[in-house]
């Protein structure tokens, strides 16, 4: 296995730039010997393809100078399927061969800032090393999640057997963009109770949903409701970076959701839902229509038995509030973490650098036996082992106990069942999440017994006119025949806010993704993909002890997920694969030369 983990020797790039001092016109090659006039140029070497920056006539105010041109590299040095990040100068870009044909766009993921050199190319697109996202090479356009932005393309063309790239250097700059929107041309006044289009929850589901109407071209309005406080922010990165503000976490500011008319309305709870009068009422007495309603309320945490529910300084992790309170409370004093969720352990792992001591309590034997199997759970065990973190696992909190003192009780002791007393001055509760759906009950939507609601492989209740998505939904998976399932996944509940949004403009699609999440602990991270619930058997290539592994999840004899840590890019080569409907058997990752999986296509 040597040789999957071999480097590939870093590529030095000769560069030759050229700032367009005056707009002049080019004639050049295209990779297949066509002549190919600058000016028609489509952004990544061929006709009649739009791009926000670069494939249509220059407005007035793009100068010639707002553009940087370079000769990156000879036609000969990419093969086909390989990608090679150049330095234009003013900034980076990704040069691809595909076909015969070169493109560019942004070199970065607008998710995290992941380099796409390292991702996976295939078919039109590359996907992302980190969590997955993919982007179209000819139009940059991002087509599978996690993220709301797409990439800039940049023209391409070959002259003298040179590569040269021609970039706007706001685009080279930013490395992302937004796609067109429509705007609203409804004539309502805000404080009017109806919307065309009424979502609640501000979560990627629904974000995803309201500027995925708006750059289809709807033009009604929509109006939006959160129980939160602040604009959409990036709710994954609480637990891992407890320190950040709500406006370091931001995904969308209030002025980008006014400029495109998504109407935002923050603190407001729904409490009850008519479908015959087409209404949905609020806490604070606000009462709304709507003609299409969609839910994507999230899931709230699971409701947890002991005594002492009235102590102060337990929280439990769901604003950014939450997170900063945590982080303040524990410093050099001693945290308990309960449930050994990914939240959980995350909080566990970023307190270790604050906090005097940190324990962590859990009903399992080993964290996440559930989801990553138990040898994987014992090696992460081993790293928090290794930080300092204790664990009392196969325990339960029986009581919280505090200490008087200005007249609230602050947190002083957590009692587990085993009788074992933790000093405490700061508690987490991760363990585990319910469907925030309580409001719907009365509602006559088809829900579970455990409060999911039920929806069609459209994102469509049993409710006309009603959908649902993210993490409150059970949905058809076709990779299982279609059965229902719950994927509580941030990058999921994109995939459903898109898909719910194209049913509510007439527009059905299905579901076309392969499910990736991923936590990161201590500056590592597992990254993984695909369905692996009920996974029978886990195959482990590379060494566990030193967290360098990627562990096959497969039931009966097929692969099903795929989770990994230190072996990029494997899991979105996995992804990739199982996302093109082809399937891994059991035996082709059980020889131990998984050589066919690992990516050559980046330089």
């Amino acid at each position: 296995m040597g040789g999957c983990f071999s480097k590939p020797k870093p590529v030095e790039v000769k560069v030759e730039l050229s700032l367009l001092e005056k707009e002049k016109e080019v004639d050049g090659l295209s990779p297949n010997g066509k002549a190919s006039p600058f000016a028609d140029c489509r952004p990544n070497g061929a006709l009649g393809h739009g791009s926000d920056d670069d494939s249509t006539p220059l407005p007035p105010y793009h100068k010639p100078r707002d553009y940087v041109e370079a000769s990156v590299c000879h036609v000969k040095d990419l093969e086909n399927g390989q990608m090679r990040e150049v330095d234009l100068g003013s900034g980076r870009a990704l040069l691809i061969k595909e076909h015969g044909e070169f493109s560019a766009m942004g070199h970065k993921c607008p998710h995290y800032g992941a380099p796409l050199v390292k991702g996976v190319l295939s078919k039109g697109h590359v996907r992302c090393p980190w969590h997955g996202a993919c982007f179209n090479i000819a139009t940059g356009d991002i087509e599978d999640f996690p993220g709301l932005d797409s990439l800039p393309t940049f023209q391409v063309r070959v002259e003298k057997d040179k590569v040269i790239i021609r970039a706007n250097k706001q685009a080279l700059q930013s490395q992302k963009r937004s796609k067109p929107m429509a705007r609203c041309s409804a004539v309502i006044n805000s404080s009017t109770g109806f919307s065309h289009v009424l979502i609640i929850g501000s979560g990627p589901a629904g974000l995803v949903c309201a500027e995925t109407l708006r750059q289809e071209g709807f033009t009604d309005r929509i109006v939006m409701c959160t129980m939160d406080r602040h604009p959409p922010y990036d709710r994954p990165k609480l637990s891992k970076s407890l320190d950040s503000t709500a406006e370091q976490l931001r995904l969308r500011s209030m002025d980008f959701l006014q400029d495109h008319d998504i109407e935002l309305l923050t603190e407001k709870e729904a409490v009850a839902i008519d479908v015959k009068t087409r209404s949905v009422t609020f806490e604070d007495g606000l009462r709304m229509e709507y003609r299409k309603l969609f839910i994507a309320t999230g899931s709230k945490p699971k409701p947890m038995n002991y005594k002492g529910k009235d102590v102060r300084n337990v929280f439990h992790l769901r604003t950014p509030e939450d997170a900063n309170s945590i982080a303040r409370l524990a410093n050099n004093k001693n945290a308990v973490i309960v449930g050994t969720s990914f939240v959980g352990m995350e909080v566990a792992a970023a307190l270790t650098d604050k906090a005097h001591s940190v324990s962590v309590i859990g009903i399992e034997s080993v964290p996440f036996k559930k989801a990553l199997g138990e040898k994987v759970g014992k090696a992460i065990m081993k790293l928090f082992e290794a930080n300092r973190v204790k664990f009392y696992m196969l325990n339960e909190v029986s009581e919280m106990i505090g200490h008087h003192g200005q007249g609230i009780q602050k947190l002083k002791e957590v009692v587990l069942k085993s009788g074992k007393v933790l000093r405490a001055d700061v508690c987490v509760i991760g363990a585990g999440s319910v469907p925030a759906t309580g409001f719907l009950k009365q509602s006559g939507l088809h829900m579970d017994s455990k409060g999911f609601i039920t929806v069609n492989k459209m994102m469509q209740t049993n409710i006309d006119g009603v959908f649902a998505g993210g993490d409150v939904v059970m949905f058809p998976f076709p990779p299982r025949n279609n059965k229902k399932v719950n994927i509580p996944h941030w990058q999921m509940a994109h995939v459903h806010g898109r898909v719910a949004a194209l049913s509510i403009m007439g527009r059905a699609t299905e579901i076309k993704t392969v499910p990736y999440f991923w936590s990161a602990m201590f500056g590592k991270t597992i990254r993984y993909a695909g369905y692996g619930d009920g996974f029978d058997d886990v195959i482990i290539q590379g060494d566990l002890d030193e967290l360098r592994f990627v562990a096959f999840y497969t039931r009966s004899e097929e692969v099903v997920a795929v989770a990994s840590m230190n072996y990029d890019p494997i899991v979105s080569r996995v992804a990739e694969v199982l996302g093109s409907g082809k399937t891994i058997k059991k035996r082709d990752v059980e020889t131990g030369d998984i050589s066919w999986l690992i990516d050559k296509g980046s330089q």
